[in-house]
């Protein structure tokens, strides 16, 4: 018993080691071709897509972006909310730019992105001129006013945060919005519990959170599995929920998506 213990705790500690190895190698065997998109804009290295993405494939970094913003739109059309009224733009966790590039044809509004990793924000400031892109940390800080957006997004960032970070930063969301601003989320939610362990299973079965990876919080390799009511009872607590899509993110997993709302 001690030994396969032991043999355990050795796979556990070689796992992120073999994580980015299987970055680097799927960037390496990325097919070459287009260097722009069809809206006229650079697409991302390799190495960048598969940071964000977890693969280099061109096809699905531009499709995945697409269905991102399709998606948004989708449950903002829900809460009879178009696009092209908005004033300012919070892409949260903005990658090298997958889906704030879509904004561009779609609104007026200010658009900004921020993201913890500075070499995917250097690439968007580089790239995508039409928005404005800044660094931030894994702590809960953001370099923007308060009450400057009208609506932000997350799109698979708290997936990557662990359970202590996560009501910081939505409260951090929560000063840089106006009143009555919108924020939209999304989570691992029941379509991931194939998954999930047994142990996991249950914990997320008594509406606790999952997080697996904790010290690689900010990459794919931390991954956290939101139950429902997890969700509408302490992340969402202070907002009001307007819509909520189950497996709603097509362009991140089949993830759920929530739409809140900061009371004004």
């Amino acid at each position: 018993m001690r030994a396969w213990i032991k043999r355990l705790l050795h796979c556990l500690r070689l796992a992120p080691f073999a994580f980015r190895l299987r970055e680097n190698w799927r960037a390496m065997n990325s097919r070459r071709g287009r260097t722009a998109a069809s809206d006229g804009f650079p697409i991302p290295p390799a190495k960048l897509m598969v940071l964000v993405t977890g693969s280099a494939d061109r096809d699905w970094y531009t499709e995945g972006g697409r269905l991102g913003v399709e998606s948004i739109c989708h449950i903002l059309d829900r809460a009879r909310v178009r696009p092209s009224d908005l004033q300012s733009v919070l892409d949260f966790g903005c990658g090298c730019g997958r889906v704030i590039r879509y904004w561009r044809s779609i609104t007026a509004a200010q658009l900004h992105g921020t993201d913890c990793n500075p070499r995917l924000v250097d690439w968007c400031r580089r790239n995508l001129p039409f928005a404005r892109f800044q660094s931030n940390t894994l702590e809960p800080r953001l370099h923007y006013a308060d009450q400057q957006f009208e609506f932000a997004y997350a799109l698979s960032v708290l997936t990557h945060t662990p359970e202590d970070l996560e009501q910081p930063w939505m409260n951090e969301l929560w000063r840089i919005l106006r009143p009555r601003g919108y924020l939209l989320i999304t989570t691992q939610g029941d379509e991931f519990i194939p998954k999930l362990t047994q142990a996991e299973r249950h914990r997320y079965g008594r509406g606790r959170i999952v997080v697996r990876y904790q010290g690689a919080a900010g990459t794919n390799l931390c991954s956290v599995y939101h139950p429902e009511t997890y969700v509408r009872e302490r992340l969402a607590a202070n907002f009001s929920i307007v819509a909520y899509c189950p497996r709603g993110a097509a362009g991140n997993g089949n993830q759920d998506m929530y739409l809140l709302r900061k009371p004004g």
